[in-house]
C-alpha cells in the first residue's frame, strides 16, 4: 500500500478529486495518510479532515527564518514515512534537501502544457492569464515528478484542454481542473501506485 501525503495551499479540489478517486476505486494500492497545508485557512484541511484524514498545518511564518522551517517541514514529513508525496496546489517552494532525499518520489499538478508557461511566477490563474495573452487554442495540465527546478521535472502525464472564445481566466482556470488536473493528477497516483509509471 503506497502511504502517499498530500500538500496542499488553498481550497483543495485537487485534493477533493484525490479522495474521490481513492472511494469509487480509481486509485488503488494507495492511502492518504497526511495532509499538509502551508495556511491555515485553507479549506483543503477541512476536507482532509471530513475524509477521516489526518490534516496539518506548518506556515513559514511561525518560524524565525527559512531555515528553521524547512527543517521542521521536513522532520514532519519523515515522520509519516511517505512512499509519495503529492503537490496539489502547494505554493511553497520544496526544500532542496527533500527533493534530494525524496528523489522521484514527488509529483506535482502544473497548470498548463509544460514547457509551456510553467516556471517561476507561473502558478493559479496567472498561468492562464498568460495562455490567453498569448492565444493558444489549446492548453491543460501537467504532472510531473519535483527535481531541482521550478516545473522541470520529467514529465509523467499531460492532458490537453480547448481554450475557446469568450474565456477569461477563471473559466479557463476552472475547464482546465475539471477536464485535466482532476483526471491526470488521481490518474498518475494510481499508475504509481500500482507500478505502472
Amino acid at each position: 500500500m503506497l502511504r502517499v501525503g498530500v500538500m496542499v495551499s488553498g481550497g483543495g479540489t485537487n485534493l477533493q478529486a484525490i479522495l474521490d478517486a481513492l472511494d469509487a476505486g480509481k486509485i488503488t494500492n494507495a492511502e492518504i495518510v497526511v495532509v499538509i497545508s502551508n495556511n491555515p485557512g485553507a479549506y483543503a484541511l477541512e476536507r482532509a479532515r471530513k475524509h477521516g484524514t489526518e490534516a496539518v498545518c506548518l506556515s513559514p511564518k511561525d518560524f524565525p527564518d527559512r531555515a528553521a522551517f524547512e527543517q521542521a517541514f521536513l522532520e514532519k514529513v519523515d515522520s509519516y514515512e511517505l512512499d509519495l508525496i503529492v503537490l496539489a496546489g502547494f505554493l511553497v517552494r520544496i526544500p532542496e534537501e527533500m527533493v534530494k532525499k525524496y528523489e522521484r518520489r514527488i509529483i506535482n499538478v502544473h497548470p498548463s502544457l509544460i514547457p509551456s508557461f510553467c516556471g517561476v511566477g507561473y502558478y493559479g490563474l496567472k498561468v492562464h492569464e498568460a495562455a490567453l495573452a498569448r492565444g493558444v487554442r489549446v492548453t491543460g495540465a501537467t504532472v510531473h515528478f519535483v527535481d531541482g527546478g521550478m516545473d522541470t521535472g520529467p514529465i509523467l502525464l499531460q492532458k490537453a484542454v480547448e481554450v475557446k472564445d469568450g474565456d477569461t481566466p477563471e473559466i479557463l482556470q476552472r475547464r482546465v481542473m475539471e477536464e485535466a488536473e482532476w483526471v491526470i493528477l488521481p490518474k498518475a497516483i494510481d499508475l504509481l501506485a500500482n507500478g505502472k509509471l
